[in-house]
């Protein structure tokens, strides 16, 4: 009888370490595929936001007192990051600035050996860029919706749909933005930057 006993404690010791073996073959299979399941949605979900030059874009955006998010969401629209990047209309590099604008801009921070070729290098043209939106928001009043319809339209353009149609500086309507390119454009550049700070939260400091 104690044979017996001890081959059925045996038998159920086996089985049960059967059992835990089994359990944690599962859990770990269940692991591996929540990570292989994590990375593509991550992938998915951060690469259509990248942030090339983000040191460079953080350093001068903050400098400048306004959002990084803002102005990697800029960019983003402007050039998707592309330092070469030209317009049909002669905008030059990652912020797009116009030849006449970023003249302007270099007068104004007094920029003696300026060219329109330094616009390619990154640094130059985020240092102008992110100068020439500050300038903006001050200019509207801290208002983005105003601001970035400047950048790309123009800030004459925005001045004039501000006297003809009684805007305050507190405007918010962006479907009321005439120009269905620059009503696109302050839309998706301000849900992107939305993205940018959830994106890069633990580098960019919200504004």
């Amino acid at each position: 009888m104690r044979s017996k006993e001890k081959r059925g404690k045996r038998y159920r010791k086996r089985k049960h370490a059967s059992l835990l073996f089994a359990l944690a073959v599962i859990l770990l299979a269940f692991a591996v595929y929540f990570v292989s399941q994590i990375e593509p949605v991550k992938k998915k979900y951060i690469y259509p936001y990248p942030y090339q030059y983000q040191e460079t874009v953080t350093m001068y955006a903050e400098a400048n007192g306004i959002s990084p998010a803002l102005a990697a969401s800029v960019i983003m629209h402007e050039s998707k990051f592309t330092e070469h990047a030209h317009s049909p209309r002669g905008a030059i590099g990652l912020m797009q600035l116009m030849p006449e604008t970023a003249e302007w801009i270099a007068g104004q921070l007094g920029e003696k050996d300026f060219s329109l070729k330094k616009l390619h290098e990154p640094e130059m043209n985020i240092r102008f860029g992110t100068w020439y939106l500050a300038q903006l928001e001050r200019e509207f009043d801290g208002n983005l919706v105003l601001a970035l319809a400047a950048y790309n339209a123009g800030r004459g353009v925005v001045h004039e749909w501000m006297e003809e149609n009684d805007w305050p500086l507190d405007f918010k309507d962006i479907s009321a933005i005439p120009y269905p390119e620059t009503r696109i454009y302050v839309e998706r550049v301000l849900k992107d930057k939305a993205h940018y700070e959830a994106l890069y939260h633990s580098d960019i400091k919200k504004q």
